[in-house]
């Protein structure tokens, strides 16, 4: 029986440096314009003789020999506000050029459940829901710290809780139908107890051999694995991780933020190839913006063109599109100018992924790539 494509979507909130996570080593331009916040030669992980890893992205190099990791060049949109709330508002709504209120995700998640039959169709991992699953009528699950402590009043049992719960309920109900806003809350509010409940029970059907590092990151992708593998009917995660905001002292935190990616991706899907549970899973990354061309003497400010990545059994690994050129004549306002819209990005996963239409999803007709094996 063919199982149903599962998509996790991991944000690298903050603007990651392109440039020195798939380093362009071979190219000149790259040493003149960062004299002091660049990795050593002998430090990159070569990909080919152009091109390599940041060296704390090692633990993903095996996915790139092995075929199942895809790297996209130069992903990003026309005109880079270099604002990190509206690059994220664009990127989560599809929108560019008004303030989008639809997620794409949403949109998606509406797709697979129009009737809400299963509340947690679509599971966020993070503080609050992220926008790009927001959209009225559309539940979402939200876990905020990890699933062991998660659930509605998990202190509260038997008699005592279902009153509550019930009091909860009625006090939801009538903001339903009051506005748009309330219905919203409302809604979503009543779905949250169902949500929650059924999250709750992931945990505890799960045995693993996979030792997770202690990262925020890890953690967040060992509850995507417990949900996924409790087989609920969960189609989309999202989680993000971060700041990759690295105007200061970049080197070392950047190192460390790729560090604990690294080591909790290759966790997970050890994980999930343990338990034969890979095969309908494929996990992108993806940032609001790369960062400038040069260095200001201790890190990068916010750019434009930046790098997206794609991994899973189902991937078709290698790198897409070109490498922003780095000559001074091609930068705009200092940064790479991006040559493969986000939007062509999402087409990708939509359709040949998750075998959606994406032009109602994304908002019009962008040119992808094949990086989804047939």
């Amino acid at each position: 029986m063919a199982k149903d494509p599962v998509l996790v979507v991991l944000q690298l909130s903050g603007g990651n440096d392109y440039m020195n996570t798939v380093i362009p080593y071979a190219n000149s331009l790259y040493w003149e314009n960062r004299t002091t916040v660049n990795i050593a030669e002998d430090k990159v992980v070569a990909l080919d003789d152009k091109v390599g890893f940041n060296p704390s992205m090692a633990p993903l190099k095996k996915f790139y020999d092995e075929g199942t990791m895809a790297i996209v060049h130069g992903v990003g949109y026309a005109d880079s506000p270099r604002s990190h709330f509206r690059s994220m508002d664009i990127w989560h709504t599809c929108e560019p050029n008004i303030v989008g209120t639809e997620g794409w995700l949403g949109r998606a998640i509406r797709e697979f459940d129009p009737n809400k039959e299963n509340v947690v169709t679509g599971v966020s991992f993070g503080p609050s829901m992220f926008r790009a699953m927001s959209l009225p009528g559309v539940p979402v699950a939200c876990v905020s710290g990890t699933l062991d402590n998660y659930g509605m009043l998990p202190g509260i049992q038997g008699e005592q809780r279902l009153k509550v719960l019930e009091r909860f309920k009625n006090a939801y109900a009538p903001m339903m139908g009051t506005g748009a806003v309330m219905d919203y809350l409302g809604s979503t509010g009543i779905d949250s107890l169902a949500g929650a409940d059924i999250l709750k029970a992931a945990p505890q059907k799960y045995s693993s051999t996979v030792a997770y590092p202690g990262s925020k990151v890890a953690q967040k992708l060992k509850g995507v694995a417990q949900v996924h593998l409790a087989d609920l009917g969960t189609r989309v995660f999202y989680l993000d991780h971060g700041s990759f905001d690295t105007h200061a002292s970049q080197l070392g935190e950047h190192a460390k933020l790729w560090q604990e990616v690294a080591s909790g991706v290759s966790a997970f899907f050890a994980d999930l190839r343990e338990h034969h549970a890979a095969d309908n899973v494929v996990l992108v990354m993806f940032t609001e913006f790369g960062r400038r061309v040069h260095d200001n003497g201790s890190g990068t400010d916010h750019g434009a063109g930046g790098v997206a990545f794609a991994i899973g059994d189902a991937v078709k690994g290698g790198q897409y599109s070109d490498y922003p050129s780095l000559k001074a004549a091609d930068l705009s306002q200092g940064d790479l100018v991006p040559n493969h819209d986000f939007r062509g990005f999402y087409t990708t996963i939509l359709e040949d992924w998750l075998k959606l239409d994406a032009k109602p999803l994304v908002n019009g007709s962008f040119d992808k790539f094949s990086y989804i094996r047939n």
